[in-house]
């Protein structure tokens, strides 16, 4: 794995920044709308983003566990996130290799729906020491989830690994 071709795209797009913190990437994150296989800073249409993805986590031995969190930092408007982080979906106990429908889900899945502007979706993905048993401050709301706040609070560290798309609510097609 390129460390460097998979965190630069994360660095350009200020979601290192904006909603974690540096890492050295130590899994590979497959997320996959409808058919294709998504990228960092592709742009997808709502429409096509309505059902949860198939999202896959691999690359560590031992059969570690995953936390996927996925969030819009730019919740509501991009000019003014008030409501950052929008939190979309939370999975914890992803087993390595398996698709995160077998974890146990925390905050069920909600597709993007900006109103205005083009909004980042964030999906990261945290290494967990065992199997999560109890979620100190489990997320209740969408609006003004902070990430790194529960990663800290749940001893998550830093991301093993992550991605994220732009979506736009006039978008017109889908674009890799």
């Amino acid at each position: 794995m390129n460390i460097r071709a998979a965190v630069d795209p994360l660095v350009t797009a200020k979601v290192i920044g904006d909603v974690i913190d540096k890492f050295v990437p130590a899994a590979e994150l497959t997320v996959q709308y409808e058919s294709t296989p998504e990228a960092n800073g592709c742009d997808i249409n709502p429409s096509s983003a309505v059902r949860k993805p198939h999202v896959h986590i691999s690359g560590s031995r031992g059969s570690p566990n995953y936390t996927l969190v996925i969030v819009d930092p730019d919740a509501r408007r991009p000019s003014e996130p008030t409501f950052r982080e929008g939190l979309h979906w939370m999975v914890i106990n992803i087993p390595e290799g398996a698709d995160a429908s077998e974890g146990k889900e925390l905050m069920p899945y909600m597709g993007p729906q900006p109103p205005s502007g083009i909004h980042r979706c964030v999906f990261v993905a945290f290494k967990q020491k065992g199997v999560l048993e109890i979620v100190k401050t489990r997320p209740v709301e969408r609006q003004n989830f902070i990430t790194r706040k529960f990663t800290g609070e749940n001893e998550l560290g830093l991301p093993a690994t992550a991605l994220y798309f732009n979506s736009q609510s006039n978008q017109k097609s889908k674009k890799k």
